[in-house]
This record gives structure tokens, C-alpha cells and sequence, in this order.
């Protein structure tokens, strides 16, 4: 079980893990072993909330196709163990950061002496500039 918050968790039967060959360069080694992990997963077909689903869904990472699979591939690392881990940790993190509810903004407004001073600013500046054009040689 990947888990997610408290609450939540994701049996690893529902994420597809596929080992494939790393890209670039590498060595002898590189094109025997499959280091690289393809990570899918469904957002439909997963245990997941409708809530969090929807946000999912909504994101726009471009790990996710229009479908609601996401694709992570982890390439960083020399073993597949490492590669694996990457790529769970990356899943974990994408669904954490849609579980944190943003806090409402309230809608505030400058204080008397704020919009004064701004004003007492651009009266200033503007008497700067009128001085320079009355010099004149």
C-alpha cells in the first residue's frame, strides 16, 4: 500500500510498474539491463475520492493524458530498485499535492494612509518632471 495522507492509501495493485532501458548514454551496461521504470496509473479505475479525482483530473501536468492515466518514467537513477522508489515517490507527491485545499483569499483594501502615501508618490514624481522641462539653456 502507497500511502498517500492518513486516510488515504493506493493498493499497489492498481499501479502498473514496467522496467524498460534507460535513455542516453551509459556504457556497456545500458543496453543490456532495463533500469528505467514506466509508471501507470488510472485515476478512474483507482480508490481514490471524487474529490481528488476531479483534481487530478484538472491539473495541468503533462504527466497525465487526456485519458486520466499518469505516466511517470524514472530514469535517474543506476538500479531499478532506486528508479522504482523515484517513480512511487513521484506518484505520492503529485497525489499529495492535490489533497491540500488552497485557503480562501479574503478580499481586503488599502488603508487611508496607503492610498495618501501612493498618491503624496505620484504627485511628487510628477512635479520631477515638470521641473525638468523648464530648463532650458
Amino acid at each position: 500500500m502507497l500511502k498517500i495522507t492518513n486516510r488515504t492509501t493506493l493498493p499497489f495493485s492498481k499501479i502498473e510498474l514496467s522496467a524498460v532501458r534507460s535513455q542516453g548514454a551509459g556504457g556497456q551496461n545500458v543496453n543490456k539491463v532495463a533500469t528505467a521504470i514506466h509508471l501507470r496509473f488510472d485515476i478512474h479505475a483507482s480508490s481514490l475520492s471524487p474529490l481528488y479525482k476531479e483534481r487530478l483530473l484538472n491539473l495541468g501536468d503533462s504527466r497525465i493524458t487526456k485519458n486520466g492515466i499518469i505516466i511517470i518514467k524514472a530514469q535517474q537513477h543506476r538500479t531499478q530498485e532506486q528508479n522504482k522508489e523515484d517513480a512511487l515517490e513521484r506518484l505520492q507527491s503529485l497525489i499529495k499535492s492535490v489533497t491540500v485545499t488552497p485557503p480562501r483569499r479574503k478580499p481586503t483594501k488599502p488603508s487611508r494612509r496607503a492610498k495618501q502615501k501612493r498618491l503624496d508618490s505620484k504627485t511628487k514624481r510628477g512635479q520631477i518632471k515638470t521641473l525638468r522641462g523648464n530648463l532650458k539653456a
